[in-house]
């Protein structure tokens, strides 16, 4: 139980985090902008070391490696199939911000809502595994829901909600991850959860995110712009990597 609640706090300071991160929405322009370009690629960097240095070294000591990498494929293509059958799991790739649309608002909130079930099953998996590698898994997480939130923040203001609204719908649907972490937790062992194939498979959508949707918009930045991205996402890489050898993991 003393795990359980490491595992509740991590996820709520987490999510603090993020709320925080896309309350910058509510700064001047110049600052958002700025959030978001460093909060983009060092989140990438996080995704990326927590993949390869935690998740996937995590799995391997639960399973044959090769039948686990097949199942860090099916973590990547299932994340690229649900992003092209749902394209508002990533907020930024919505082509009608400005549109004040009471159904679109619906369907971001939704689409934010299983992305948070979808973490919270991963960070449940990751604590039931190890603690260490539990709270890898929310450091990642948390990181790349930064920008994420940012995103949702803007569009939900953009189509007519009030700042208390998009609040509090943000709050609720951070809410989704406790729930399904502790259902992943509490229950996981008694029913023979595997384990290993959920570490392999978030492994594979946390590489999905980085190298196919944050990774490209560095590319697509001015020279200058796109090297301070790539410095910043080594950097994301090198410290989330420091942390995971610091905890031993």
């Amino acid at each position: 139980m003393d795990n359980y609640l490491i595992m509740l706090f991590a996820i709520i300071l987490g999510s603090a985090i993020s709320l925080a991160g896309g309350a910058t929405i509510f700064l001047s322009k110049k600052r958002r902008v700025r959030a978001i370009n460093i909060a983009l690629p060092f989140g990438a960097g996080a995704l990326l070391a927590a993949a390869f240095f935690d998740l996937l070294p995590e799995s391997f000591e639960l399973g044959e490696p090769r039948s686990l990498l097949t199942w860090t494929l099916i973590g990547f293509t299932v994340f690229f199939i649900l992003e092209r059958t749902a394209t508002w799991f990533h907020a930024h790739h919505d082509h009608d911000s400005h549109a004040k649309d009471e159904h679109q608002n619906t369907l971001v909130v939704i689409g934010d809502l299983l992305h948070n079930l979808i973490d919270g099953i991963a960070i449940g998996a990751a604590f039931l595994a190890n603690p260490a590698t539990g709270l890898i898994t929310v450091l990642a997480v948390s990181v790349h829901e930064i920008p994420k939130e940012l995103g949702t923040f803007g569009i939900l203001l953009s189509r007519g909600w009030r700042d208390k609204k998009v609040i509090a719908a943000n709050v609720l649907t951070a809410i989704a991850t406790i729930f399904a972490a502790t259902l992943v937790y509490l229950f996981g062992s008694s029913t023979n959860l595997p384990i290993g194939p959920l570490l392999a498979a978030t492994a594979g959508m946390f590489i999905y995110i980085a190298a196919s949707d944050i990774i490209p918009d560095i590319h697509e930045q001015p020279r200058k712009l796109g090297t301070v991205q790539a410095i910043v996402l080594v950097l994301g890489l090198v410290v989330v990597g420091v942390i995971i050898a610091t905890l031993g993991v």
